[in-house]
C-alpha cells in the first residue's frame, strides 16, 4: 500500500489537485483512498459531484460508536473511496485532536484491511503543522509527504515550515518529503522562487500544473478536470502528476 500525505496552503488547490490525481491513479487500475483532513470537510466533493461526505467526527458526535465502516467510507468518480475527518464546531476545540481521532476511528474499523486500497492519499491542512496536523506523517500513516505550492510569498512560508516538520521528525521512522508540487499562479519570478526553497530544504520539484480556466470550468460542473474535460492538456497534466507521485513512491520502497 502506498500511502502519501499532501500538504498546503489553504487555498493553493490542493484538494482539486489531489481529486484529479487520485483518478488518474484510479485509471490505471488502483484502488485509491482519499482521506480529507482539513475541518471543511470538502476535499472530496469533486469526487462526488458536490454531494459532501458525512464526517467522521460528525458520526462519532452524533451517533457514538453505533456506525458502520461504510457510514464512514463513500465512493466517488471511478470508484476512489472519499474518506473526511470533519473537525470541531468552530471555537469548541482543536481540528488538529479531531484529525487524530478520525484516523484512529478508520483503524478500529478496520478500513485498510476491508478496502485493501493500493493507494491512500491523506489531504492536509498546510498553514499550521501542530500535533494533529502532523498526524499523517507519522509512523503507520503516510510515506512519503508532497507540499503542493505557488510562487506565492504565504505559500512559499508555509511549504518552508511543512519541510521542517518533515525534517524535525526524520529520526522517528516518520514519512519522508517526496518533493514540492509547483501548483503555478504565474506570479513574478514564480519557478525561481519554488527552485530557491528547494534549495533551502533539499528538495526538487517532481511535478508542475499551469494556471488553465479548466480547472474553473470543471469546477463549476462540481467535476474533477479528468471526469469533465478528460481529454484536455490539464487533464493529461494531473496523470502526469500521478506518475511521477507513484514513481518517487515506488523508489523509496
Amino acid at each position: 500500500m502506498i500511502k502519501i500525505a499532501v500538504y498546503g496552503k489553504g487555498g493553493i488547490g490542493k484538494s482539486t489537485t489531489i481529486s484529479n490525481v487520485a483518478v488518474a491513479m484510479a485509471e490505471q487500475g488502483l484502488t485509491v483512498m482519499q482521506i480529507g483532513c482539513d475541518p471543511k470537510a470538502d476535499s472530496t466533493v469533486l469526487l462526488r459531484h458536490g454531494k459532501p461526505v458525512e464526517t467522521v467526527l460528525d458520526l462519532v458526535r452524533n451517533r457514538k460508536n453505533d456506525f458502520t465502516l461504510s457510514d464512514m467510507v463513500m465512493e466517488g468518480y471511478r470508484g476512489v473511496l472519499c474518506v473526511e475527518a470533519g473537525g470541531p464546531a468552530p471555537g469548541m476545540g482543536c481540528a488538529g485532536r479531531g484529525i487524530i481521532a478520525a484516523l484512529e476511528k478508520l483503524a478500529e474499523k478496520g478500513a485498510y484491511e476491508v478496502y485493501q486500497p493500493d493507494v491512500v492519499i491523506y489531504d492536509v491542512l498546510g498553514d499550521v503543522v501542530c500535533g494533529g496536523f502532523s498526524m499523517p506523517m507519522r509512523g503507520g500513516y503516510a510515506d512519503q509527504v508532497f507540499v503542493l505550492t505557488s510562487g506565492e510569498n504565504m505559500a512559499i512560508h508555509a511549504a518552508a515550515n511543512i519541510a521542517m516538520a518533515v525534517e524535525n521528525f526524520k529520526n522517528r521512522g516518520y514519512a519522508k518529503l517526496g518533493g514540492i508540487i509547483l501548483n503555478r499562479r504565474n506570479v513574478k519570478h514564480e519557478e525561481e522562487k519554488v527552485q530557491e526553497l528547494c534549495e533551502d530544504i533539499h528538495s526538487r520539484v517532481i511535478g508542475t500544473l499551469s494556471r488553465s480556466e479548466t480547472v474553473t470550468d470543471a469546477e463549476e460542473l462540481a467535476m474533477t478536470v479528468l471526469e469533465a474535460c478528460p481529454d484536455s492538456e490539464m487533464a493529461q497534466e494531473y496523470r502526469k502528476l500521478a506518475e511521477e507521485i507513484l514513481a518517487v513512491c515506488r523508489e523509496e520502497r
